[in-house]
């Protein structure tokens, strides 16, 4: 599906038609045409809260019609034929049409295989001098040539790869060194570049590198999520150079060359015993390089820079975290489980998938492309929970609404000697949650029997213990133990009223 929520971001950055069809991997007329719905719907980005990618594309394009997949040919192996006497373009798309119809493919009509054939050649057989915008592009690489320092326990050298960032207007550049190539790095080199610019360029130039691209088609360009989500907090775009063309981020190519025989070569004899170090020498030799002033015109690096430095887009409020993705199924406790800890989702979401990001502090949770809760990120013994009372369904939610004030509470209402049980029952416990449900048995007595006798034989069972249990409570009142007092004196009474005494003569005595 086309990714038109992405088209409308770039497009309140300002880029034009032709640059996010190019970073999108869509024809300009996908993106003029999204553009144009959407105004018409008076939709722009950021979009309105909750509104899915979905519901989007159907705004977008509610009718869309099925595209015609035609067969690309294989021009290199279009070009190879060329080179050979007597083969004509017009042979070859009789071969190329030929082959599509045996199977079953649409071929391209000889006009559009023609000027493919040409963009081609233009592509692979010419280069063009670019000018760059001040601000425009930040371009990026891993430089080929390792550093290395020293490990202290082992004393083996461990190499450290050096990331390189240009700003090809100015020439400004940015260096450092990191023990791996993996995702973190890369994310924290990126960081660290913007911090040292002071500024972001609204465009990043990289490589088809995994850390940055998952895929790089001829019809598609699928960036790594992680690197996508850092280019949106930074509000920039990623544009990958096209598969095995250096020359399209020739300058920061050129720039990997230059720190090599500059930087790296200069402190090829000093030996570092750590990567703090190693950096702190890379900075001091870069500092240099960036001042060092042109040898055909007038200025450095640094001078042109401070030219350039106003037309990069400010920083954000906070540097970009790394996070990373994944993908989740909701149980039926309404619980996720990740690295063995456990966050609630709103119960509607059971057994649906959802995906996850997780950052060092936060866990992020999202359905269809709309978040729908966040947790802080827990750490230390397994099998933890977090959970949001919001998130239970109702019947749960009234559950744990229950707490040791409200069950004394309650038993006060019904008497002190009620009071004084329930309270005793919550303090036997080591966690009070542990006497809830004692607390609720003795306390539903009330409605079996009344609440008179209820509190008649919590009195009654305190002589007896000063923690009585349920079950004490419920022998008490099923035997009738708890009629004491007036009311066994009554009871008495009422006997006496109708019996009568037998004298001595009945039993043969005398007086």
């Amino acid at each position: 599906m086309t990714n038109y929520r992405e088209i409308l971001r770039l497009y309140n950055l300002g880029l034009n038609k032709t640059q996010i069809a190019e970073i999108c991997g869509y024809s300009r007329n996908t993106v003029a045409q999204t553009i144009k719905q959407a105004e018409a719907n008076g939709l722009k980005y950021p979009l309105p809260e909750g509104m899915s990618d979905t519901k989007l594309a159907e705004i977008i394009r509610p009718n869309a019609p099925l595209k015609v997949a035609y067969k690309m040919p294989d021009y290199a192996y279009v070009a190879r034929e060329m080179l050979k006497s007597n083969v004509t373009l017009n042979l070859l798309w009789l071969e190329y049409a030929e082959e599509c119809k045996k199977n079953g493919e649409i071929p391209y009509q000889l006009t559009q295989f023609k000027k493919y054939y040409r963009d081609h050649m233009t592509k692979t057989g010419a280069t063009m001098h670019l000018d760059h915008k001040p601000g425009e592009v930040m371009q990026v690489d891993w430089a080929g040539d390792t550093a290395s320092i020293i490990d202290t326990d082992t004393g083996e050298r461990i190499p450290v790869y050096i990331f390189v960032v240009t700003l090809p207007f100015s020439g400004y550049s940015y260096v450092e060194g990191f023990l791996s190539m993996n995702q973190e790095c890369w994310t924290e080199a990126h960081v660290n570049a913007y911090k040292y610019f002071g500024g972001v360029a609204k465009i990043i130039q990289c490589d088809n590198l995994k850390t940055g691209v998952d895929k790089h088609g001829k019809n598609e360009i699928k960036l790594n999520k992680s690197y996508a989500e850092l280019a949106e907090h930074y509000n920039t775009a990623i544009l990958p150079c096209r598969v095995r063309a250096p020359k399209d981020k020739a300058m920061v190519e050129g720039t990997v060359g230059v720190i090599s025989t500059y930087i790296l070569a200069a402190l090829r004899n000093r030996e570092f015993l750590s990567l703090p170090e190693l950096n702190e020498a890379i900075s001091e030799r870069l500092c240099q390089f960036n001042h060092k002033p042109f040898q055909k015109k007038d200025g450095s690096r640094a001078t042109l820079f401070q030219e350039e430095k106003p037309f990069l887009m400010p920083l954000p409020l906070h540097p970009y975290e790394l996070s990373t993705w994944k993908i989740a199924m909701v149980a039926p406790n309404y619980h996720i489980s990740l690295d063995k800890m456990n966050y609630s989702v709103p119960f509607e979401y059971i057994k649906k998938k959802v995906d996850v990001r997780l950052t060092k502090n936060t866990v992020e949770v999202f359905f269809d492309g709309n978040r729908i809760c966040s947790h802080r990120r827990l750490y230390g013994r397994a099998n933890q929970y977090s959970t949001n009372e919001e998130h239970m369904p109702p019947n749960h939610q009234k559950y744990v609404q229950w707490n040791g004030d409200r069950f004394i509470k309650w038993a006060a209402k019904i008497g002190s000697s009620t009071k004084t049980v329930v309270a005793a029952i919550l303090n036997g416990y080591k966690v009070e949650q542990q006497g809830y449900k004692a607390c609720m048995g003795i306390l539903k007595l009330a409605d079996k029997y009344t609440p008179e006798r209820l509190e008649n034989a919590c009195k009654k069972a305190l002589t007896f213990t000063p923690r009585p249990s349920c079950k004490n409570i419920q022998v008490i009142l099923s035997t009738g133990q708890d009629k004491t007092g007036k009311s066994q004196q009554a009871e008495a009474l009422s006997s006496d009223a109708y019996s009568f005494t037998r004298g001595a003569d009945y039993y043969g005595g005398e007086d």
